[in-house]
């Protein structure tokens, strides 16, 4: 990084992968990155949505979905055949569905949210560690939630996955932390398409919140630039959570 750009260049110049990129904190992260100069892959099912995205911000279209290893293991070998290398992943794809009590959830809808929001994490972390520990660096920055810290009604998959994704980045941070920089961003409740189908289900205090409390994607955005900046390192082998307002202050946010 360009020290004469703080830490607002972090990405100038390399290759970043980003899952759930159609919408939301990932449609956000992709025109902020590739307007800070990242070599920007998106990396998810094939979509409308995804497909404009690529084509607004230039970035690379790698069609994958997470909660299959072999095509996300086809995204990063794609990436670094096409930049010479892997120096970021973002693991942001995420699923809120079902919104379900325990003794009702569809068994393979429960196991679906945790195939991407949990299996999906691993299945990016396996497959791009090697290329990062084979070059000494990389980031690896997973997209969590508050959710992983408390149980909520109708929630069990995701505060369920949520938790394990910490876990898994903690551990991931055990074993390769002395070589990469691997940390989680708690965002906080977020105005996107999800937090729509949250206030829509009326389950649990989070669909009570009002519209006006939720942040905007491009704010969970702008703490994954910094989070790509050795600024951020306090943090690794932890999580930033968005809603502290000392780490609004630092990213220039509104408190």
């Amino acid at each position: 990084m360009n020290e004469t750009q703080g830490w607002e260049g972090a990405v100038a110049g390399k290759s970043v992968l980003l899952t759930g990129a159609s919408r939301g904190i990932g449609a956000a992260t992709a025109r902020l990155f590739t307007a800070s100069g990242a070599k920007l892959g998106l990396a998810g099912r094939p979509s409308e949505a995804l497909e404009a995205v690529a084509a607004e911000t230039g970035a690379a279209l790698l069609p994958c979905d997470v909660a299959d290893y072999r095509q996300v293991e086809g995204a990063v070998a794609a990436m670094t055949k096409r930049f010479g290398g892997l120096d970021v992943l973002i693991n942001n794809a995420g699923s809120i569905h079902p919104i379900a009590p325990v003794a009702e959830a569809h068994p393979g809808d429960w196991a679906r949210q945790i195939a991407v929001n949990l299996n999906g994490v691993f299945h990016g972390m396996r497959a791009a560690m090697p290329v990062m520990l084979a070059a000494g660096r990389g980031t690896i920055i997973t997209v969590g939630s508050g959710a992983a810290y408390n149980p909520l009604e109708g929630w069990s998959g995701y505060c369920a996955s949520k938790a394990g994704a910490l876990m898994l980045t903690r551990n991931a941070h055990l074993e390769a932390g002395r070589a990469l920089r691997i940390l989680s961003l708690s965002p906080g409740t977020v105005a996107t398409d999800m937090q729509a189908a949250i206030k829509a289900s009326g389950v649990n205090p989070v669909s009570q919140l009002d519209w006006s409390v939720h942040v905007p994607p491009e704010w969970p955005a702008r703490a994954l630039l910094w989070m790509c900046s050795n600024e951020a390192d306090a943090f690794r082998g932890g999580e930033v959570s968005l809603r502290e307002p000392d780490i609004r202050a630092r990213l220039g946010l509104a408190a």
